[in-house]
Order: structure tokens, then sequence, then C-alpha cells
């Protein structure tokens, strides 16, 4: 079989229309992000630092930094943005330190959740509310 340029483009596009068709569904709520995430086990507190300004004057870019010594993987979501996930950190045995430190987009005033699997198998969750100002008002 010869494979021509055409068939090599049609075959190209179509793998990637496959790998994003999965994503045009509904977007995962956080309640079952945290399920997802969580495989399970109770979660608890403490263990796991979230810093994130009480009042953002710029919804576009809120500075967040989140610290687990010991974790495995952190995942940060934003309970009222139309899609919650923010992003999933793995942490390996090389890691220097288990810390994420971003800015990300919120629609609204809204909490942003972090959560941090242990490496105890153990899972911890902060939440910090960020009111989003219109204009820059602080008000």
């Amino acid at each position: 079989m010869q494979l021509s340029r055409r068939n090599a483009m049609a075959i190209g596009l179509g793998g990637v229309a496959l790998a994003v068709l999965p994503r045009q569904g509904r977007a995962a709520t956080v309640e079952e992000l945290t399920a997802a995430f969580s495989g399970g086990a109770e979660i608890g507190a403490g263990g796991l630092t979230l810093t994130a300004p009480e009042i953002a004057e710029n919804g576009n870019t809120v500075p967040i930094s989140v610290s687990a010594p010991g974790a495995t993987a952190i995942m940060l979501m934003a309970a009222g943005n139309p899609t919650p996930a923010v992003g999933t950190f793995n942490f390996g045995p090389a890691a220097g330190s288990q810390a994420v430190s971003t800015r990300i987009r919120l629609a609204k005033t809204q909490d942003v959740i972090a959560m941090a699997k242990m490496a105890d198998g153990s899972v911890v969750q902060a939440q910090a509310t960020v009111k989003v100002t219109i204009g820059g008002c602080g008000g």
C-alpha cells in the first residue's frame, strides 16, 4: 500500500479530531473532579498551604501558590469557572519541592480549591475565596 500525501493528511487530521472529540462534552463538576482525584479516599485538612489574594482587581491573572511537602500530586480547581479544572501537577521522587505557583483566570468571585495526594495515600484539601472586582475598583 502506498501512502500519498493526501492520505497522510487525512489520517493525521482524523487523529487530531478524535483526540479532541471527548473534550467537547460537558465539563466535569467539582464533585466529579474531587472523586476522581481522591479515588475514594477520605479528604482531610492540613499539610497543604494555598495562597491566593482576597481581592483580585483583574480576574484575568490571579496569582495562586500551593505548597504540600510530601505530596505526589496537587490538583487546582476554580469552582465558579465554566470548566473548574485548572490543572493537576505530579511530582516524582527527584522533585526538589512539592509546590506550584501559577496565574489563573477567574470568571467571577469564587472559591479556589487545592487538593494534594500525599505519599502515604491520604488526600488533603484547602480552599480560599477570591473576590473578583470589575474594573479594578476594589469594592
